[in-house]
């Protein structure tokens, strides 16, 4: 069975995000989707992942870059040399990570990233 789960930008790092959300479009096969009511300024990525694909180690590996990378598509790098900025840009993603990990309420997936959480 076939599932996605919606990453979304939040914090102070979330209007920066938005900028660079259209140009991160349709990368990796990763479709951009546009929210409603009041979540409409926050930009998010659907990630597509399969119960089948979480029954391996590849598998939740695999599911574990496309998270980091969508939350870097939606809280994309500070392009000016702005620490507070880029501190802020940190902040988003990690939170994006954090709750599509707990979204998709994976123990496999929880286990790696509390490892990698640890690492950084």
């Amino acid at each position: 069975m076939s599932h996605f789960t919606t990453f979304k930008a939040t914090g102070p790092g979330a209007k920066l995000a938005l900028v660079a959300l259209g140009a991160v479009a349709g990368v990796l096969g990763v479709a951009t989707a546009g929210a409603a009511g009041t979540d409409s300024d926050v930009p998010s990525v659907v990630v597509k992942y399969s119960d089948r694909n979480l029954s391996t180690d590849i598998g939740v590996k695999d599911l574990y870059a496309q998270i980091v990378r969508a939350a870097k598509q939606v809280c994309p790098e500070a392009t000016i040399r702005d620490l507070n900025l880029q501190r802020q840009v940190n902040q988003c993603r990690d939170q994006a990570i954090a709750r599509a990990i707990a979204k998709v309420g994976n123990s496999q997936l929880a286990a790696l990233y509390a490892t990698h959480s640890r690492n950084s």
